[in-house]
């Protein structure tokens, strides 16, 4: 049997680690691994006193990303990674998986771009949210600020630059489903399952 490694994509603030969780009761073989996992880890372990220190923990991360997931390969296991992917990945996740036989789906989500910078606001300022996301110096010591005065929150002009320009609603490897969630409640996740595992089944 093919394994599968199913890649979650699309703009932030789009609920992907919630389908990922939906996901899972379908298939609880899976396993899960996302980027964001790798970061957080990294700057509890480090912290950064610059965006230069910042950016190279980020690098250092996406080394320990591409080594998990191959590791994971090696050992056969299905694979539910989510993040807003882009090109920057596109490459090492295709060598990775014609390396060892993996079938990829991407899930690409979508949604209105004003509703989802409202979302990521309401997300950032959320005190569950790792404060290296929206900080340029962290302290692992560092448990709460005033988030509000953060100086890496996204102004509206730039979190709608970032999802036009970095590619993020064309991503796309092996089979591709897509999903709008610009509203939660009307979101077809019922299509969208049975749409995978038609591909899984078959």
């Amino acid at each position: 049997m093919k394994n599968f490694l199913i890649l979650i994509a699309g703009y932030p603030g789009t609920g992907k680690s919630y389908l990922c969780k939906m996901i899972l009761k379908e298939y609880p073989d899976f396993v899960t691994f996302s980027p964001d996992e790798v970061k957080e880890q990294l700057w509890d372990k480090y912290g950064f006193k610059n965006l230069d220190e910042k950016n190279k923990l980020i690098n250092l991360s996406w080394e320990y990303y591409y080594s998990f997931i191959e590791k994971l390969m090696i050992s056969d296991k299905n694979i539910i990674s989510d993040y807003p992917f882009s090109d920057n990945q596109k490459n090492y996740l295709l060598n990775l998986s014609k390396k060892y036989n993996y079938k990829i789906i991407t899930i690409r989500m979508t949604a209105d771009l004003e509703i989802l910078f409202k979302r990521q606001k309401t997300r950032d300022l959320d005190p569950s949210r790792h404060l290296g996301h929206i900080l340029n110096k962290y302290d692992p010591k560092q448990k709460t600020i005033d988030r509000t005065h953060a100086e890496g929150l996204l102004s509206h002009d730039e979190f709608i630059n970032r999802c036009l320009n970095r590619g993020y609603n064309k991503f796309q490897l092996g089979d591709l489903l897509t999903i709008d969630v610009s509203d939660f409640t009307t979101a077809d996740y019922k299509t969208l399952l049975s749409n995978l595992n038609h591909i899984i089944k078959n």
